[in-house]
């Protein structure tokens, strides 16, 4: 097993579970069952219908208030994003948005997987004497139901949710609460997850290694690929390159 630090913070969707990734192929797939209520008949009106919707929730999701807002209402954003954009379509109808979003979140949370390796990769730490935290935005009633649909709440030491801790990532304030908790410092830890600012950006700034998932090899993104100061610690595909 390679070298292992004393504590390491995992983040929760997209990292453990299968939650949100690829959101392209999903709306296409939602979308095609609205085809007749969109007037989109076929696969480039579809497109044009998932283009601008993905485009109205991106603009949501910028500014960072709102975003944080936004995060303790998932379905209630969505169903903002798909009304501005069927507005944006010329097609301004509030109850078939609605219904459109709801159908998504349902979609999705029927979708939602476990990686194959995250129970044996997280077992194997713990049992190797690393202090785990889980450290996930969100919610508490929407990410405590993942945590114990997918068996993860006896794993860790700590488990940190952001409707319950009150800030999520990436303020400061979270990873050093987390650390706390695991009595650990910085320079001790690992935060491993796949969004680029919460888990390599922000933890860097304290003095943890941020490691980078990166299942589908999307590479760094755009704004940070020439930035040294922003580069991870490590970037990994599958989560048992943890403890191989």
């Amino acid at each position: 097993m390679a070298a292992l630090p004393k504590a390491i913070l995992f983040d929760l969707d997209d990292t453990l579970i299968r939650a949100y990734a690829q959101p392209e192929e999903a709306w296409t797939r939602l979308l095609g069952g609205f085809a007749a209520q969109l007037d989109a008949h076929d696969a480039a009106a579809v497109e044009r219908v998932r283009t601008t919707l993905m485009d109205e929730a991106r603009a949501l999701w910028t500014e960072r208030a709102a975003a944080a807002k936004w995060r303790l209402d998932i379905p209630g954003a969505r169903r903002l994003s798909v009304q501005r954009g069927l507005e944006k379509l010329g097609r301004p109808d509030a109850a078939l948005a609605n219904r459109i979003a709801d159908a998504f979140t349902e979609m999705r949370r029927n979708e939602y997987r476990l990686y194959p390796d995250a129970h044996a990769t997280v077992d194997a730490l713990r049992d190797a004497g690393v202090k785990l935290a889980l450290v996930t935005n969100g919610a508490s009633q929407t990410q405590r139901a993942k945590i114990e649909r997918f068996e993860l709440s006896h794993r860790f030491h700590h488990i940190q949710i952001e409707g319950e801790f009150g800030q999520g990532k990436p303020e400061l304030a979270v990873y050093r609460h987390a650390l706390e908790r695991l009595e650990v410092e910085a320079a001790d830890a690992w935060m491993v997850g796949d969004n680029y600012e919460w888990e390599v950006v922000a933890p860097q700034q304290l003095g943890m290694c941020g490691i980078w998932y990166d299942p589908f090899e999307a590479g760094v993104p755009a704004p940070y690929r020439q930035e040294a100061r922003a580069q991870p610690s490590r970037i990994i595909k599958r989560l048992g390159e943890l403890v191989e």
